[in-house]
């Protein structure tokens, strides 16, 4: 339950952000060097652009519960291990199983046309033979409460909410299905979550159907089609769909966490996990979402290693799984961690593409569910960070930020533990985000090794810090 506040299972932490470090001297000549030898070598090496197309073209899209997902759960074992890293290993997590299905839309009226659409993940599907109605259209929640239930009924919706933040634009995409049911539509569409379209609609989770309420089916069209069915019903026309989805949910399936590292030298049982999500929606390959983000956490470690670069602490890189439909795997691994005895120092999450990086966002939460922000604690790793992250400047990512995190790491600093987020623009990201187009073809070579540079040395730097607790 949100706000409930528990109390910290990494005691050495909290004693951190409590103000108890001993004060931190400026970066050694180690660290220039460091930084020297890591950007050097990632920007040389296109040992994450290799890792990223064995996955995409070998595996493809990897959806939890899939066979796709537990392909790529071998692929990416054996990678570890052919790497080097030590303490290969996996972590079973038992994981939803969304099935989609056959799925089709087709605009009956006033004429007809075949409407691209993908279906929501957790959506019911269709009675055979589909479901065909009348649409209305709303912009927003707001108008969907004025209208009155006779307007709703036997009808189907259509969120037409163009995108703001992703934050706030999401929640069509979460709540829309279960708004209209409680008003006797008999389907639910959206806008796509996205800035743009080429006609390819951007699927996600939407929020799962609880015990007695009238389930209904959701799907995504694309901005373009959800714009012209605007027009048409803004202009007096009645626009009529027939949608047709086969999707179910079929029993948890077993999945994994993939885990290596580099031990520390000096305090192996202190932890900075890096990493991203080995999960994706079943559309495209997931190379930005976020298979991206799990290749530069591998090639990151990886160049550590190849490099002798054995920080004081154990960097570890973790490849959660179902992430885009439960976060089973954040999950498990947050529940280990608090019941075992290592302490996690800090978390770097990669899961915002892999465009050109610009630097980092860094959080740190009192322990506890509210997510209220440590202020002290996190100015003092901001501070600190600060100094290394100018050593970034040739790659661009010497930018550090309040305002960090991830899905995947959230239960890690719902326990006090700082969390980072490696930052891109994310220019191209929430145009091809859960789409037919988020393919390895949108990411650039060199960009990617700019992550990289990044995410190896901030990890090496954490890792590394002289800073003692008492």
């Amino acid at each position: 339950m949100r706000g409930r506040t528990r109390k910290s299972a990494f005691p050495a932490i909290a004693a951190v952000l409590l103000g108890t470090v001993v004060a931190a001297a400026e970066p050694s000549p180690d660290a220039r060097v460091a930084a020297d030898r890591i950007l050097g070598a990632a920007l040389e090496s296109d040992g994450a652009w290799d890792k990223l197309t064995e996955l995409c073209d070998g595996v493809g899209h990897r959806l939890s519960g899939s066979p796709q997902l537990a392909r790529a759960v071998d692929w990416a074992t054996e990678r570890m291990a052919l790497d080097g890293l030590e303490n290969v290993r996996r972590q079973r997590v038992l994981v939803p199983r969304w099935v989609r299905g056959e799925e089709s839309c087709e605009m009956v009226a006033p004429r007809r046309q075949n409407v691209p659409m993908l279906g929501l993940g957790r959506s019911v599907g269709t009675p055979a033979g589909g479901v065909t109605g009348d649409v209305v259209v709303v912009p927003d929640f707001d108008a969907f409460e004025r209208l009155p239930e006779r307007d709703v009924r036997g009808r189907i919706v259509l969120w037409n909410a163009p995108f703001t933040t992703y934050g706030e634009t999401v929640k069509y995409r979460w709540d829309g299905a279960k708004k209209a049911s409680d008003k006797g539509a008999i389907a639910s569409v959206i806008r796509s979550v996205g800035r743009r379209t080429l006609r390819s609609p951007h699927t996600g989770a939407m929020r799962a159907w609880e015990d007695g309420e009238r389930a209904i089916p959701a799907a995504a069209l694309a901005i373009e089609d959800a714009e012209m069915i605007a027009r048409l019903a803004s202009q007096g026309e009645t626009v009529r769909l027939r949608l047709e989805m086969d999707a179910r949910t079929d029993p948890d399936a077993e999945s994994h966490n993939v885990m290596g590292e580099i031990v520390g030298r000096e305090k192996p049982n202190e932890v900075v996990v890096i990493g991203g999500h080995l999960d994706s929606w079943d559309v495209g390959q997931g190379a930005h979402d976020d298979g991206g983000g799990c290749v530069v956490s591998m090639e990151a470690v990886r160049l550590l290693h190849e490099l002798g670069l054995r920080p004081r602490r154990t960097v570890r890189v973790v490849l959660w799984t179902n992430e885009e439909n439960g976060t089973r795997g954040a999950d498990a691994y947050g529940e280990a961690a608090a019941n075992g005895t290592e302490i996690h120092f800090a978390a770097i999450e990669s899961d915002g593409g892999v465009e050109n990086p610009w630097g980092f966002g860094l959080s740190v939460w009192e322990p506890g569910e509210d997510h209220t922000v440590d202020e002290a604690g996190q100015a003092w790793w901001l501070e600190r960070l600060r100094e290394y992250a100018e050593f970034l400047r040739p790659v661009g990512a010497d930018s550090l930020r309040a305002g960090g995190g991830g899905a995947d790491i959230t239960p890690l600093m719902e326990k006090g533990v700082p969390g980072l987020a490696l930052r891109t623009p994310m220019d191209l990201y929430w145009d091809i985000h859960h789409t037919h187009a988020d393919t390895v073809d949108k990411v650039d070579p060199e960009a990617l090794r700019r992550n990289v540079a990044a995410m190896a040395f901030m990890a090496w730097a954490i890792a590394d810090l002289p800073d003692t607790v008492q």
